[in-house]
C-alpha cells in the first residue's frame, strides 16, 4: 500500500500548553500496575486544550454542538496551505485568495502560520500569535469549504478574545497598550467584534474550526492531501479534542475494495 499517514496534531499530556483561561486539564492515575494490577487514568478539563475542535453551540446559543456536524465535512480532499504570520499577524482574504495549492469549493483547508512551531505555554504563542480576521472567516464560508484547522493559537485573532476588552475581558489588559504602542491603532478599533471567525465559519456556514493544528503539518504543507478529524459523538458538547490525519498516496495506486 503507498499510502503515507500525517499526523497534525500536538502531543496531549497533563503538562502541555493550554489557552490563557481556567480550568487546567488535570490527569491523574486511579489504578497502578505495581499496587492494583492495572493502569488507569482519571481526566478532567475542558475541551478547548490541544488540537481540538469547536462546535457553535461554544460561541452562540441555541445552536449545534459538536455531534451534530455532518460526517461528510470531517473527511475528504483539501490543502495544507503556507500563510506564514508574525506576532499578531492576520490571515486575510487576500492571503486565503494567493494560498497555494488554490483552495477550491469542497475543500477541507489547513493553514500552516509557522506558530506551530511556537507551541508552549507563553504569551508568544497564545497573546502574541496570530488568527484569522472575520473577513477571512466569510471567504471561507463563502469558498464553501468543508473544515478549516489553524497551526495558531485558536480560530480567531488573539486581540479578538477576552484576552483584551472583549466578553469576559480583559483578562490580559497588559495587552492593550502594548498593541497601542507598537501598532499606533486602538485594538478595539481593528478588532471590534468578540471572536467574529468563529460566530462566521461556525455559526453561520456550520464550518468545523480545528484550533493547535500541529505535529508533521510542515511535511504535508503544500500538498493536496486527504483530511479526517472526528471529533466525539458527544450530544450537546461544545468542542472536542480531535486527532488531525493527513494522507498522501505519492503513486496513485490505492483504491477503496467495493465493498460487496
Amino acid at each position: 500500500m503507498s499510502l503515507e499517514i500525517y499526523d497534525l496534531s500536538h502531543d496531549f499530556q497533563q503538562h502541555m500548553p493550554e489557552w490563557p483561561s481556567s480550568p487546567g486539564v488535570n490527569v491523574t492515575i486511579d489504578k497502578f500496575h505495581a499496587k492494583d494490577g492495572l493502569y488507569q487514568v482519571n481526566w478532567e478539563g475542558i475541551m478547548h486544550r490541544c488540537t481540538h475542535m469547536d462546535a457553535p453551540i461554544h460561541v452562540t446559543e441555541n445552536t449545534p454542538g459538536i455531534s451534530e456536524y455532518p460526517l461528510w465535512r470531517l473527511a475528504g480532499t483539501g490543502v495544507a496551505v503556507s500563510i506564514p504570520k508574525g506576532k499578531w499577524g492576520v490571515i486575510t482574504p487576500e492571503d486565503l485568495e494567493k494560498a497555494t495549492p488554490a483552495i477550491r469549493e469542497g475543500d477541507i483547508v489547513m493553514i500552516n502560520t509557522g506558530f506551530h512551531h511556537k507551541w508552549a505555554d507563553s504569551d508568544e504563542y497564545f497573546a502574541y500569535g496570530c488568527g484569522i480576521s472575520g473577513a477571512g472567516a466569510q471567504w471561507l464560508v463563502d469558498k464553501k469549504v468543508k473544515c478549516v484547522g489553524y497551526g495558531c493559537q485558536a480560530n480567531d485573532h488573539p486581540i479578538a478574545t477576552k484576552l483584551v476588552d472583549h466578553g469576559l475581558g480583559p483578562s490580559q489588559p497588559h495587552l492593550i497598550d502594548e498593541y497601542k504602542a507598537e501598532t499606533g491603532r486602538d485594538p478595539k478599533v481593528d478588532f471590534p467584534d468578540w471572536e467574529p471567525a468563529h460566530k462566521t465559519l461556525m455559526v453561520k456556514g456550520n464550518i468545523p474550526g480545528i484550533e493547535n493544528v500541529g505535529g508533521d503539518l510542515d511535511k504535508v504543507t503544500g500538498k493536496r492531501c486527504f483530511f479526517m478529524a472526528f471529533p466525539w459523538r458527544w450530544t450537546g458538547g461544545d468542542g472536542c479534542i480531535v486527532r488531525v490525519l493527513a494522507v498522501v498516496d505519492p503513486d496513485q495506486s490505492f483504491r477503496f475494495e467495493q465493498g460487496v
